[in-house]
């Protein structure tokens, strides 16, 4: 399996991208969110990377952050729902508002993603609300281990895809300082949601 590429970005085009890694070109698909986030081509990327292997191709699938490359994986795994459809949904929605439209039962939402019908989006609701953990929070584990628990949580909405100042700005009005780390994330995310 290949965890992540390392390498120059020699051409980008939605959602295709080719990147060389020391002299070798790996051809990439990525979702728009990623694509956001990317230099201009000839310079560094780093892309944490998921590989589908079929009888006719492997396909490699690049991701900016953890938290998406989870959420991909998760994706993948509900019934009717491929690499391609997972890419589609990673482009039109957040990770963060994913996640709340998952805990909210809103299918209405969903729908208005390209490829998703009525009754995807009904199972995406329910066989996702199991992942969601993993999906939501599962970088934080891997890049935080010792953080306080705000720190963790800011860590955590960064990669969720707030910027820093956002993600600062959103804790601000969490007056508690004894919670843990999730608690954190969820009061910070509900706030974005009533202050959008």
């Amino acid at each position: 399996m290949i965890g992540f590429l390392r390498g120059l970005i020699l051409r980008k085009q939605p959602p295709h991208l080719l990147i060389d890694v020391q002299g070798v070109g790996y051809e990439v698909e990525a979702p728009m969110s990623t694509f956001y986030n990317l230099p201009e081509a000839g310079a560094e990327v780093m892309l944490y990377t998921h590989l589908v292997v079929r009888e006719d191709a492997h396909n490699l699938f690049g991701f900016g952050t953890e938290t998406e490359r989870h959420l991909f994986r998760a994706l993948i795994r509900v019934n009717g729902v491929g690499p391609r459809l997972a890419l589609t949904i990673l482009s039109g929605i957040s990770v963060a508002n994913f996640v709340r439209c998952v805990r909210d039962n809103d299918t209405a939402a969903l729908t208005r993603l390209p490829g998703i019908g009525k009754k995807t989006a009904e199972r995406l609701v329910v066989e996702m609300r199991d992942r969601l953990e993993d999906a939501a929070t599962g970088s934080s584990a891997v890049t935080t281990g010792g953080m306080p628990p705000r720190e963790e949580a800011l860590s955590a909405l960064v990669s969720l895809g707030y910027k820093p100042q956002e993600a600062s700005h959103m804790l601000q009005g969490i007056k508690e300082s004894d919670l843990s780390s999730e608690e954190f994330i969820r009061r910070a995310l509900q706030n974005a949601v009533r202050q959008g």
